[in-house]
């Protein structure tokens, strides 16, 4: 098998793909909460992708691609037995949840990648989190099984109720915390707005909280200061000070306002590679 060849490819949802791909000097080294920068082709732009999952015994990285911008819309075009041209790794640090017992993880939408590597590490350490996973409709939901099998207890909740609770995954956070169930740490990643929603749900709580930070990134060493955020005040990097930052101190609108820079030359290479006019 060659290196960065990809193992396996299968479709989770819409426009939503995991990928396993062999890079055994990866596996050797990534935790949970880590990530990769990889390269469609010798030509392509570094996008990072967190670790889903890996196994060290076969030398594969397993992550999980949603189709929203060329470069992913590229690796949904590959197939099992293609090969990638790069895929760099582990980057960033490690999730280092030691000192809790009592754990809430909290997914929206693509986050359930991130959160489910989180549920299954601690459920091996005999540590097992609540999960609350959210998605737009049932078609979304992703890694549900494995969620019930890792779990202490699992919340699906979809905006249209077609599956578990209807409505957002602070309605279900606020259920639970009003209910007096105690967590010594939330950890929350999705999208922008959602973080930003858990992270003011549990700052009324008192309930310390990590995220997880995804801007645009390009070399992942902090060199080219394109994943900065201010965070308590202080620019930080997410490739090399976190991806996980304390919730309670990360400047979410500026961070929503920097992700949303590049949208419109994102939309033309979009319209180039499906064969549109601008």
């Amino acid at each position: 098998m060659e290196r960065y060849e990809i193992v396996s490819k299968r479709t989770l949802a819409e426009r939503v793909n995991e990928y396993v791909v062999y890079a055994p000097e990866v596996a050797k080294h990534c935790l949970a909460g880590q990530f990769v920068i990889l390269r469609v082709d010798e030509d392509g732009e570094r996008v990072p992708f967190t670790v889903c999952d890996y196994s060290r015994e076969e030398g594969t990285v397993c992550i999980l691609v949603q189709e929203v911008g060329y470069t992913t819309a590229l690796l949904a075009r590959t197939k099992a037995g293609d090969r990638l041209a790069d895929f760099v790794g582990p980057l960033g640090n490690p999730t280092d949840l030691s000192a809790y017992k009592r754990i809430l993880l909290v997914g929206g939408g693509i986050g359930s990648a991130v959160v489910y590597p989180q549920a299954k590490q601690l459920a091996a350490e005999g540590r097992p989190a609540d999960v609350i996973v959210g998605a737009r409709n049932e078609s979304l939901l992703i890694y549900q099984d494995e969620f019930r099998r890792y779990a202490k207890h699992f919340y699906p909740v979809t905006d249209d109720g077609s599956n578990g609770r209807k409505g957002f995954v602070t309605d279900v956070a606020r259920e639970l915390f009003e209910k007096g169930v105690k967590y010594d740490v939330v950890l929350a990643v999705g999208p922008l707005p959602m973080m930003r929603a858990v992270c003011g749900l549990t700052a009324e709580f008192g309930i310390p909280t990590v995220v997880s930070m995804n801007p645009v990134m390009v070399d992942g060493t902090g060199m080219c200061g394109c994943c900065r955020l201010t965070v308590g005040g202080e620019v930080k990097y997410a490739c090399i000070d976190g991806p996980e930052f304390d919730g309670h101190k990360v400047d979410f609108d500026e961070a929503i306002q920097r992700l949303r820079m590049y949208r419109p030359q994102e939309e033309e290479h979009m319209c180039r590679l499906r064969g549109g006019v601008r």
